[in-house]
């Protein structure tokens, strides 16, 4: 059981995990040993996110949301099997605390009209300056 705070845990049955070879240095260890982790936690059936989290952390997930509503997190950070799994669930137990915060609601602003104002007056100004500019006759 994987606790996300105090609200919100995990079942094992939500997770299964996968075990690869690791790709990169590491010499014989890399071809013998599985020690890259392949995370799937089962997001969109979990009965213990509500919906507008599960919204959000699908957004937060990008490519690693699959069709079927899976997180997949993939971790072959270090040589140690133990230790990915544990990187694996402390990343999915991270991001599913990001999905939890909720947005502030965006205030729209408007310009004030005396900004406005201004604005448009400088650009007169610098309108007036480059029209000064140019080729001067002398005749």
């Amino acid at each position: 059981m994987l606790r996300i705070n105090d609200q919100i845990t995990i079942e094992p049955w939500e997770l299964t995990e996968q075990f690869t070879r690791a790709s990169g240095p590491g010499g014989q260890n890399v071809n013998k040993v599985s020690t890259a982790v392949e995370l799937r936690f089962e997001a969109e059936r979990s009965p213990n996110l509500p919906g507008p989290v599960k919204a959000r952390l699908r957004r937060l997930a990008g490519r690693r949301w699959t069709k079927e509503g899976a997180l997949v997190l993939q971790v072959d950070d270090t040589r140690s099997q133990a230790r990915n799994r544990e990187i694996a669930r402390e990343r999915l137990a991270e991001l599913i605390r990001k999905a939890l915060e909720r947005p502030k609601r965006r205030i729209p602003t408007k310009v004030s009209p005396n900004q406005k104002r201004k604005r448009v007056e400088a650009k007169k100004a610098r309108s007036e300056v480059k029209a000064l500019r140019g080729r001067v006759d002398e005749g």
